[in-house]
């Protein structure tokens, strides 16, 4: 049957919505696909749920071809299960959490391993039962501080989240492989470019991690790649540490005068005045230690101060500092924080001064001194001394002061080496697309999953886990294919394949209309009609543009004499012909 615009539930806007930042959300909302609830929040449209089902469909399809079975579980979870896996307080804020009329507690899920877990733990008892992949199609739910960008950072969202499940480490790498080839194969069917990266599972734990990453400029997260054919999340990159450099002819540390110098800045300024031995150049920002107070709260846990040394001409990732502390808030220590730790003088924070150590193992301030990777044994450093208006030079790592430990905050840059050797890096930005982890067997042993095996032990179950956003997959799909007129839609995912638009004061052309629909849709093929009265061709042509379907029919003053208009949004042709020939090309 037709589907004629003229009873379609969709109303096209001329302007951009005033709360809408990114492409994808100001042409979703005009051309009447989504419209917002709430920040974050948003109701689908009749064409936006054709668009999220085709998308959905493809899925189903690659996962069906991968072995995967489908099921599904509710949004709304009880507190227990995520309780066992640490889960309840780990996510923190981001977890809408509520209570029933009888004051149990219950989350609104943002993924689902214990439900999965459990689920087979219940119905899985042997080695024979192995292996299993099953997944979901599914809404979740996380409680984003700053929702934006429409559907590519909501509080609701669509995902699909798939778990496997093996007795064998082995029979995980196959599981983990076949999910990872049917991505791909989702991707090369929808259009999407895509970068395979390694990255840090966050909370989801686990060993093995990937991400596909589209790139592109607008993307939310930074990766790296080397011409050698490394990549990674900016979050999942390690340093190459350098080897310990000998420091037995080091003489010892010079304890200098340095007022008002509490910015790396004015102390490298400051030091090629006052501070003999420069190398050629002079001294640089890489010379100085710079050491960091950061609040590091852990969920459910009490606040603590932690002070991290990185050299000077670095700067702290917010991101690789929620991974470094994971499952922890971390910001700048306030003054409040700092009023409790005399011992640290602010602008001039060092590890050492002229009584000892201040920071690290060896002292006994009680505050954890952590370093980056490249301050190894050895080096030398410019820093602060721990009183007002002092600096030292010539202190060295591993005699002068050590560490609690070592930590990687510091933000990655252009040429910094690839970990395995592939030569410098480079930066680009992406939009996260789907993930894969080996999870391990994390969730099955805080949730007793186990089985027998082939000698009738019982083994713990390991898992992996296959996520892919739905939503967020339609909404860079809307940003990459679209134009200055509106969206244009790949046929795999058109809400219709072709868009028919009747215009003209007289009868020919709605005639003509319904003789090329009828013969359209005996091939097979999901047609829209414009059959509006009283509406004019501009606004028509305008409204086609901006919906997306990938191929137009206009059929107006060529009518008359049996002839139609098509036009391609993909290329942007248009050619004049009789009905029976773009009937023809139509159905080709």
């Amino acid at each position: 049957m037709v589907t004629r615009l003229s009873k379609l539930f969709v109303r096209t806007l001329r302007e951009d919505p005033s709360d809408a930042e990114v492409r994808s959300h100001k042409l979703l909302v005009r051309a009447g696909y989504i419209r917002r609830q709430a920040p974050g929040i948003f109701a689908w449209l009749p064409l936006g749920l054709k668009v999220k089902a085709k998308i959905e469909r493809i899925v189903r399809e690659e996962m069906e071809a991968a072995g995967a079975q489908e099921v599904h579980f509710p949004a709304l979870m009880p507190r227990e299960p995520y309780e066992q896996t640490g889960r309840w307080d780990e996510y923190g804020d981001a977890l809408f959490r509520l209570k029933d009329r009888r004051d149990a507690d219950y989350l609104l899920a943002p993924t689902h391993e214990e439900a999965f877990t459990l689920l087979v733990k219940d119905l899985c008892t042997s080695y024979k039962d192995l292996p299993l992949t099953i997944y979901q199609i599914q809404d979740k739910y996380r409680d984003e501080a700053r929702p934006r960008a429409g559907l590519l950072r909501g509080r609701e969202f669509t995902m699909k989240d798939a778990y496997s499940f093996d007795h064998t480490d082995a029979g995980l790498d196959d599981s983990y492989q076949a999910q990872r080839d049917a991505y791909e194969r989702i991707f090369q069917r929808l259009g999407i470019e895509y970068e395979i990266v390694d990255a840090d599972a966050g909370a989801m734990g686990g060993s093995r991690s990937e991400e596909f990453l589209h790139p592109t400029p607008v993307g939310e997260d930074t990766f790296v790649r080397s011409a050698g054919g490394y990549t990674a999340n900016v979050e999942a990159f390690t340093t190459v540490v350098p080897d310990p450099v000998p420091f037995d002819d080091r003489p010892a540390p010079t304890v200098f005068d340095s007022p008002g110098t509490t910015t790396i800045a004015t102390l490298v300024s400051h030091a090629n005045d006052v501070v003999a031995g420069a190398p050629a150049g002079g001294w640089t920002a890489a010379h100085t230690l710079k050491n960091v107070v950061l609040a590091v709260t852990p969920a459910g846990g009490d606040r603590e101060v932690v002070v991290v040394g990185l050299p000077g001409d670095r700067e702290i990732d917010d991101k690789r500092a929620e991974v470094a502390f994971h499952g922890a808030a971390v910001e700048a220590a306030t003054p409040e924080d700092l009023a409790k730790h005399p011992q640290l003088v602010r602008g001039f924070i060092g590890p050492w001064s002229e009584s000892g150590a201040v920071l690290g193992e060896e002292s006994a301030s009680g505050i954890r001194y952590l370093l980056d990777p490249r301050v190894v044994e050895g080096t030398v450093w410019i820093t602060g001394a721990n009183a007002a208006d002092r600096h030292v030079h010539g202190l060295v790592a591993g005699r002068d002061f050590s560490a609690d430990g070592v930590v990687e905050v510091a933000n990655v840059r252009e040429g910094d080496p690839a970990p395995d050797g592939s030569g410098p890096v480079t930066l680009e930005r992406g939009m996260e697309i789907g993930h894969v982890f080996q999870l391990g067997r994390k969730y099955a042993e805080a949730l007793g999953l186990k089985v027998l095996d082939e000698n009738g032990k019982q083994v713990t179950v390991t898992m992996g886990s296959y996520g892919f956003g739905v939503t967020r997959v339609l909404a860079i799909m809307a940003e990459l294919l679209s134009d200055d007129k509106g969206l244009i839609w790949p046929e795999p995912v058109a809400p219709f394949d072709i868009h028919v638009v009747a215009t003209g004061k007289g009868q020919e052309a709605y005639d003509l209309a319904d003789e090329l629909v009828a013969g359209l849709e005996a091939a097979g093929r999901e047609v829209l009609l414009d059959d509006r009265p009283k509406v004019s061709p501009g606004v028509k042509f305008g409204d086609a543009e901006m919906l997306g379907m990938p191929q137009l029919v206009v059929v107006g003053r060529g009518a008359k004499d049996g002839e139609v208009e098509l036009w391609d949004r993909r290329s942007g042709d248009r050619a004049t012909m009789p009905l029976a020939d773009a009937l023809a090309r139509l159905t080709a």
